[in-house]
């Protein structure tokens, strides 16, 4: 069939269309077109695969990329449809829900940040700037960690906005940050590139912070809340990297003294490295899954079986050997549960499937260590 034969469709597209696509006969080498037309700016072809529909997208990937179009194979009512999108890489306009949800988060995690620092928000609303520096630290290690995986997105030409950040009123203000991701990964070098800058990015970030936290002053609680017999306090558990920094450093942390504790700027540090950790589990969308399905391709589904149940048996041994309340091992029965989610769900599929070079391949089993130096078995405790 000649493109020319469908009205509307073909080299003379109207003035509003974004271009034309690939060559029909590129296509038609993989893919048998019956018919074209166009839909608003996507390119929609119906058709039949010449070949296995996960290798006719290989094939028609490059086409469709060149002439700047992101394409996906998917059904409509039983049939093949191909339907290509414009490639639309970087900042449409203004970010409003971005900057609404930054500013929402700065609030948040100051207030959060004011309980660290001792100060009463309710009773002292206009004293949470005093908080800035906890705030500064939060937001700073989350959001490079997902400007990491925003900037190699964009250096891979794979769509992805900006970082949305989670206000919640918690123990630190917040669940996180996220980005979304719109186009598909073209190859295992992108998937894994772009899952492994966020964790190192934001562990880099994370080093600074620490460091930073551990030459300021700590915090002296007041003498109220030490001899209150109903205060309740929250002790943190340290990984392997915070301590090894500290002692580099020689620097205290000030255990199991009620009264003192690390300036709060370490908090922050400190869920950086929690971050870190999590992210890296290797599973699912988390970034440990991406860089787990680029290092080894369809074992990784093998390997997220096992991480479920690894966390469930982690949560069991602190409760009955470790004798850890609840609350102690709450966070691995939740991730227990998580993972099993994200595991069913399953990773991300390049659409070429190359193996990856040694380097990369090296870089992802230090990645994967430096989560581990983030590890804690048990990250918050309280005691009355």
């Amino acid at each position: 069939m000649d493109d020319a034969d469908v009205p509307g469709f073909g080299p003379s597209i109207d003035d509003d269309h974004p271009g034309d696509g690939p060559p029909l006969e590129r296509i038609e080498s993989v893919f048998r077109v019956y018919e074209m037309r166009a839909e608003g700016e996507q390119l929609v072809y119906y058709g039949d695969p010449r070949v296995h529909p996960e290798r006719a997208m290989e094939e028609l990937w490059p086409a469709f990329r060149e002439a700047g179009y992101d394409p996906q194979l998917t059904t409509r009512h039983g049939e093949y449809v191909l339907v290509a999108e414009p490639i639309s890489v970087g900042i449409d306009g203004i970010p409003w829900t971005n900057i609404a949800l930054l500013c929402a988060t700065i609030l948040s995690t100051l207030f959060a940040g004011a309980n660290w620092y001792h100060i009463d928000p309710f009773a002292n609303p206009e004293a949470i700037w005093h908080a800035w520096p906890f705030t500064v630290a939060i937001l700073g290690v989350l959001g490079i960690h997902e400007m990491g995986h925003y900037v190699l997105s964009r250096y891979h030409n794979v769509d992805a906005s900006l970082p949305y950040f989670i206000p919640v009123p918690t123990l630190i203000g917040t669940m996180g940050a996220v980005i979304r991701m719109k186009g598909r990964i073209p190859n295992r070098k992108a998937l894994f590139d772009i899952g492994v800058a966020g964790p190192l990015a934001g562990l880099v970030a994370t080093v600074a912070v620490t460091i930073i936290g551990l030459h300021l002053p700590p915090v002296t609680a007041p003498q109220s809340v030490v001899t209150d017999p109903n205060a309740i306090e929250l002790r943190l558990g340290y990984p392997p990297l915070l301590e090894l920094l500290a002692a580099a450093f020689d620097r205290p942390l000030y255990r199991g003294d009620p009264a003192m504790s690390v300036n709060p700027v370490v908090i922050g540090a400190w869920v950086g490295m929690f971050v870190t950790f999590l992210n890296l589990i290797p599973v699912g969308q988390l970034d440990g899954g991406h860089i787990l399905r680029a290092m080894v391709g369809d074992l990784h589904e093998t390997i997220s079986a096992l991480v479920p149940g690894a966390l469930f048996a982690l949560a069991g041994y602190l409760y009955y050997i470790g004798d850890h309340g609840v609350q102690a091992v709450f966070v691995w029965l939740l991730w227990g549960f998580l993972t099993t989610l994200l595991a069913s769900a399953g990773a991300a599929h390049p659409v070429t499937d190359d193996r990856l070079g040694t380097g990369r391949q090296v870089l992802g089993v230090v990645t994967f260590g430096l989560g581990l130096l983030c590890f804690m078995p048990v990250p918050l405790e309280v005691v009355q």
